[in-house]
């Protein structure tokens, strides 16, 4: 049952849930019963099907990046499929046991201001107020919060309130985590008022899986979508960031919280990382972006894998990764192009621009320091090169002053 990196998204693109005698009775479980709670495991002892020679194998795995699921989103795997891209999102994989890379890729550490709050873009303050999930992802960039011993989120959000106060550059803010849904509702309730209470912060972002790991957060809890209501006017938006990170995702359920969601007053987009053996295929792609803008979703960023270590069996080299892209937006509409193809470097988003026979060409989207905002540069290609590091990097200039060169040495 292991994946390991030379698998890809291609064998599992056409499955749906329910092809499995044991997917069937849990999506039965799971469906329609109001009166029965989403139930959350974090043994890997509580999912029948796998074998007990599987658990045993997998539980090295968990004991390092633990593993936590629920009934809902186990229900969504064909546990007849080897390489199911449900199960490698969320079952661990012994691919992960290789330690290549740090548990810091971006190098947060330096951004936080406050307790739990990190300021590495002007005008963006990030705030880190879970560190559980509905689901912890196998391929998470911040599986160090899982950890018992760091204490980098924090619900305490009074100094980042004050720091926020105290800098007027920043009319933006963003939750995550671990996922902010996973709060209670009334204790969302107070963070959000605590940011409405700022004038200059005019969006609030929440990022969350929970659409997709479980759906019935927000569409048994009116209360939640009263408050995200009260606090999302046309002056001042609430965002949720969604991550859907492959179509099986987009259930009829997770449909219904998406629709909630926007009756709310919220506005929608997405996010996710290009994952080997989950969406690394340019049709899995297409699908995705395009049934998420059918939904009112606006397609937002496909990231690259971040070096975190364990993560190494899901990365997909960017020249590889690139090309997946462009073939997937030959089959989708000009409303799910809207997304950008990027890279969380320590030094800013990198968005990855194109190819040519001997360079890559990319720009800062966004960029620790503002002077480089905008800054378009190259490198000569590196076939299996994974971020930014690996690449040998030409200097950074405006794409005028890059373009004026090349017509010089030609």
């Amino acid at each position: 049952m292991t994946l390991g990196k030379g698998n890809s998204a291609t064998t599992a693109r056409k499955a749906r849930p329910g092809s499995s005698k044991s997917n069937r009775a849990g999506v039965d479980r799971i469906l329609g019963t109001k009166r029965d709670r989403v139930r959350y495991f974090k043994s890997l002892e509580d999912i029948p099907e796998l074998s007990e020679d599987e658990r045993d194998e997998l539980e090295p795995v968990a004991r390092i990046y633990p593993f936590r699921s629920n009934d809902y989103y186990l229900s969504l795997i064909d546990w007849d499929d080897p390489n199911d891209p449900i199960k490698r999102i969320v079952i661990p994989c012994l691919d992960e046991l290789d330690n290549g890379g740090t548990l810091d890729p971006s190098n947060e550490k330096s951004n936080y201001v406050a307790k739990g709050v990190q300021h590495k873009y002007s005008p963006t303050a990030l705030f880190l107020v879970s560190k559980v999930c509905g689901g912890i992802c196998r391929f998470c960039f911040r599986k160090r919060l899982f950890a018992a011993s760091r204490k980098e989120a924090s619900l305490d959000i009074s100094e980042g309130l004050e720091y926020i106060a105290q800098h007027d550059e920043i009319d933006n803010v963003l939750l995550s985590g671990g996922d902010p849904l996973i709060l209670s509702t009334k204790r969302l309730e107070r963070i959000l008022t605590g940011f409405r209470r700022i004038p200059h912060v005019k969006t609030i972002r929440i990022g969350t899986k929970m659409p997709a790991h479980n759906p019935y957060r927000i569409i048994r809890d009116p209360m939640l979508l009263r408050v995200l209501s009260e606090h999302s006017n046309p002056q001042r938006r609430i965002y949720i960031m969604t991550q859907f990170n492959h179509p099986r995702e987009l259930t009829p359920q997770a449909a219904r919280a998406i629709a909630l969601l926007q009756d709310s007053g919220v506005l929608l987009a997405n996010q996710t990382p290009l994952i080997r053996g989950v969406n690394d295929d340019p049709d899995v792609i297409s699908e995705l972006f395009n049934r998420l803008s059918h939904s009112g979703v606006a397609p937002y960023y496909l990231f690259q894998c971040r070096p975190t270590r364990g993560n190494r069996c899901f990365s997909v080299p960017m020249e590889e990764g690139y090309g997946i892209f462009e073939e997937a937006k030959r089959t989708m509409s000009g409303l799910a192009k809207r997304v950008r193809y990027v890279m969380s470097h320590t030094t800013g988003k990198v968005e990855i621009l194109g190819l040519d026979e001997d360079s890559i060409y990319l720009k800062y989207h966004q960029a620790r320091d503002p002077e480089d905002v905008g800054g378009f540069f190259s490198a000569p290609r590196a076939e299996d090169a994974l971020w930014l590091d690996d690449l040998e990097l030409e200097e950074l200039g405006t794409f005028d002053e890059v373009q004026q060169l090349a017509e010089m040495e030609s």
